[in-house]
């Protein structure tokens, strides 16, 4: 089950670095994307404590999830790139993972498996140095 959460992103500007020549040092084109996971009116209660938990170390201290982008030249450019790595972020975090099933090793590859340390032993043993009390 997939969440929107565009509506409740909001957006802050600011100068960024990268591509853009003398334009660089006068628009903000740099975004700056903070959904408040705590206070969100779209996601279950369930799903706010899975978000916190797997995306712990994007959230702030004030609960924010906080994701910034400045790839894109333009200001709309870059809150596009947001809202679509956040709702990615999100999405991804809610999807449950697979529990593993424990299986057996088969009879074969246990055989199989003591053959071949048994032929590494032999290889061992013939290079010992040969002892002549032995003969």
């Amino acid at each position: 089950m997939k969440i929107d959460i565009t509506p409740e992103i909001f957006f802050q500007t600011a100068r960024s670095g990268g591509k853009g020549g003398q334009n660089v040092n006068k628009v903000e084109t740099m975004v700056e994307g903070r959904w408040n996971v705590a206070a969100s009116g779209i996601a279950s209660d369930e799903q706010k404590k899975i978000i916190a938990e797997k995306l712990a170390n994007k959230i702030t201290v004030e609960g924010f999830l906080l994701i910034k982008s400045q790839e894109s030249r333009t200001q709309l450019g870059n809150k596009d790139l947001v809202i679509k790595k956040m709702n990615e972020l999100v999405n991804t975090a809610l999807i449950k993972k697979k529990s593993r099933i424990a299986t057996k090793a088969s009879k074969a590859s246990k055989e199989k498996r003591i053959e071949g340390k048994k032929r590494n032993a032999f290889n061992k043993e013939g290079r010992r140095k040969i002892n002549p009390k032995d003969y």
